[in-house]
Parts: structure tokens; C-alpha cells; sequence
């Protein structure tokens, strides 16, 4: 099944207040994992709290429709 934004926004918002792992691509082979809270869902975009980085790191959805960015739940211990 093709993923829309619709479907991809429902997701996301599902894991609001939960601890996530997201993998971003920089281009030419790099990636950069961040892992912190899903604080707030947006109409175009969403924010997570990262302890290790000040403040807050956002993220559009249309970056996960076109894989740039990756995003997991990251399992309760």
C-alpha cells in the first residue's frame, strides 16, 4: 500500500509522548541519529525534545514521505 501524508501524519501522532528514534540523511552517505521525545503534531510538521541538544529539533512530514527522514518507536524497558 502506497503511504500518504494523511497516513503518515495519523502514525506520527500516534506516537506523540513517546520516546522515538529518528535517522535523518545529510547527503553523500551520512546519517545523523537522533533519539528524544514527540512533543507536539503540527498540520506540517512535528517537533521532538532531544536532551542531549538544546531545545528542539522539528521535522516535516514530507520528509518522511521522500525517506530523508526515518522514524521509530523506541521500545519501553
Amino acid at each position: 500500500m502506497a503511504r500518504t501524508l494523511t497516513s503518515i501524519k495519523d502514525e506520527v501522532v500516534s506516537y506523540k509522548g513517546h520516546v522515538v528514534r529518528c535517522r535523518t540523511s545529510k547527503g553523500r552517505n551520512k546519517v545523523e541519529e537522533t533519539e528524544g521525545v514527540l512533543m507536539y503534531t503540527y498540520p506540517n510538521f512535528f517537533t521532538l525534545y532531544v536532551e542531549s541538544r538544546p531545545g528542539k529539533v522539528s521535522f516535516s512530514y514530507a520528509e518522511l514521505l521522500t525517506k530523508e527522514v526515518e522514524l521509530e518507536l523506541v521500545p519501553s524497558v
